[in-house]
């Protein structure tokens, strides 16, 4: 505490701020474009691409950031001892340069410069810019969770090869692998649908969040819980049809939508259908909210589901 009083004793406001600044582009600014090179051209790892939702989640956290700025100088400074030892431990991981903990230290910096900047209450304010953050940041966890993915992989393949028998043609599915007409289709573990999954969570929460929908536990619930609902029967869709190309010999079509911008196209539209989806959940629960049956709390219910009007529309 007296340290960076000291700092800020021969540095005004702003130049410490953009000191601070410049220093996290300086460590960072090569790791993050290293991340979005990888997510725009694909020639990052497998594991990695998997956080490539984080394309549009970094600049909304720094857009957020960013429109917090006046509330961030008007709170009080104070020092939590926590942020010293996130800042001990993010120094840690990227000295170690390990790309793992390099990505790791990143989140860990950033959330240790709020607590020795504002303590708590800077944290608060940051948390969901952080929370982004954390969840675009590239680690090994989808290497972790693929060895159980297998239920889902057998889920799929199995209603895949439903679906395609009642159009007429000879499916067998035997665990994982599809049978079309003699030729073989796998749902691999990156292939149950967990990198759409992921980025479906994600922008759900953007969604929420920017809605200010975030704050009603009812809307919040019921909206992911449709969104989870939407990318696996979306992934289901695409590995039918990926074995409906394979099986008939298309290949052309089968590596549009497999390897290709055709699956690209795939989950932007389902991204797009979230949209609709929470407009007609938030009217819903907004009208639920404004008829409230006698008996019930119309004051408090309706703290947790504000009017639309209040809220961001899309």
């Amino acid at each position: 505490m007296i340290v960076r009083r000291q700092v800020k004793y021969w540095l005004s406001p702003q130049l410490f701020n953009l000191l601070i600044v410049g220093t996290l582009g300086l460590l960072y600014a090569p790791v993050v474009l290293h991340w979005l090179d990888g997510w725009l051209h694909k020639n990052i790892s497998t594991e990695h691409e998997y956080f490539s939702h984080g394309i549009i989640g970094l600049p909304f956290a720094a857009y957020i950031t960013w429109t917090q700025r006046k509330l961030w100088q008007r709170l009080p400074d104070r020092t939590h001892p926590l942020g010293a030892v996130l800042l001990l431990v993010g120094g840690v991981f990227y000295l170690s340069g390990l790309s793992e903990w390099v990505n790791l230290s990143f989140s860990a910096i950033l959330t240790g410069l709020c607590l020795w900047l504002k303590g708590i209450p800077g944290l608060k304010l940051q948390r969901f810019p952080l929370l982004l953050i954390f969840l675009a940041t590239p680690t090994l966890v989808p290497y972790l969770i693929a060895p159980y993915t297998f239920p889902l992989q057998s889920f799929i393949a199995g209603t895949a090869g439903f679906i395609l028998n009642q159009f007429g043609m000879a499916v067998t599915v035997d665990g994982i692998n599809i049978y079309v007409e003699e030729r073989i289709v796998e749902v691999a573990p990156y292939c149950a649908g967990l990198k759409m999954l992921l980025t479906t969570l994600y922008v759900s929460l953007m969604l929420l969040y920017w809605t200010g929908a975030l704050s009603s536990r009812r809307i919040s619930i019921s909206f992911l819980s449709i969104a989870v609902l939407i990318s696996v029967s979306g992934n289901i869709v695409r590995n039918t049809l990926l074995a409906y190309f394979h099986g008939t010999a298309q290949e052309g079509a089968f590596h549009w939508l497999h390897d290709s911008w055709g699956g690209d196209i795939f989950s932007g539209i389902l991204l797009l259908l979230l949209i609709p989806i929470l407009n007609w959940i938030n009217s819903y629960f907004s009208e639920t909210t404004l008829t409230q049956p006698e008996g019930g709390n119309y004051e408090e219910d309706r703290r947790e589901n504000p009017p639309t009007s209040d809220r961001h529309n899309l």
